[in-house]
């Protein structure tokens, strides 16, 4: 009878093998970006993760031999998604476990900037994230599959409505309704898109956030330091 570490065993040879994809940076922000946000080009990856093409596709071809990624090709573009919908689970998980620490991912300590900060014309930071968490966690949105950077809306939009947004009445004209982002620092999406507007429009409008003039920091008011914690249970100063 094989002992519990046993080489050969298959639960044990997938997490390890898992795990070692997962160790190196450059892999492991790729299929982040891949499970949040969707497909990629090679292009797209690299300009988001900031290395060169030829450095991320020795990592991409490491991650399509262990099953990780999958390539389709398009005209003469070569499109990268996850190559198991599991997965994007996995990553939240660690994400939310590196969360769970008196250091920031980064090995900093938190920032205001951190806290809460615009993204374009929405909300990022430990704030960001939060309302994206709630959002899905009450079934007003679906969370990414990794198949697409578009997001559907849930059956229960009342999560929305406790923000302040009416999601069914948003007209999104030419831009998405939803999306998700992946926040640099805490590796969890946040909500762009048209509605990610509309939650940040509603705050400023309620007046629990404000934005500074001269960068991209949101600043939380008294009342947004009160009632942003009820209003996004998962949010902490």
């Amino acid at each position: 009878m094989a002992g519990w570490v046993d080489p050969d065993d298959p639960v044990l040879s997938a997490v390890t093998g898992l795990a070692r994809e997962l160790a190196d940076p450059v892999r492991l922000t790729a299929l982040q970006l891949l499970a949040a946000e969707g497909p990629h080009t090679m292009i797209q990856l690299a300009d988001a993760i900031g290395v060169s093409a030829p450095r991320l596709g020795n990592h991409l071809t490491r991650l399509r031999a262990a099953g990780l990624v999958a390539v389709e090709h398009t005209g003469r573009h070569a499109v990268y998604r996850l190559g198991r919908a599991d997965l994007g689970d996995v990553l939240t998980v660690l994400s939310r476990y590196a969360a769970n620490t008196d250091l920031e991912p980064t090995g900093r300590p938190t920032s205001a900037v951190d806290i809460a900060h615009t993204c374009y014309d929405h909300a990022a930071g430990r704030l960001g994230v939060s309302v994206f968490g709630m959002l899905v966690e009450r079934s007003a949105l679906q969370p990414p599959t990794g198949g697409g950077d578009e997001l559907t809306l849930g059956h229960d939009l009342s999560a929305f409505a406790s923000l302040g947004v009416d999601a069914a009445a948003i007209d999104p004209g030419r831009r998405k309704l939803a999306t998700a982002c992946l926040d640099k620092t805490h590796r969890l999406p946040h909500l762009g898109g048209a509605l990610g507007q509309a939650v940040l429009d509603a705050f400023i409008a309620d007046d629990l956030v404000r934005r500074r003039e001269d960068s991209r920091e949101l600043l939380l008011t008294g009342a947004g330091r009160r009632r942003l914690p009820t209003l996004v249970p998962g949010f902490a100063l």
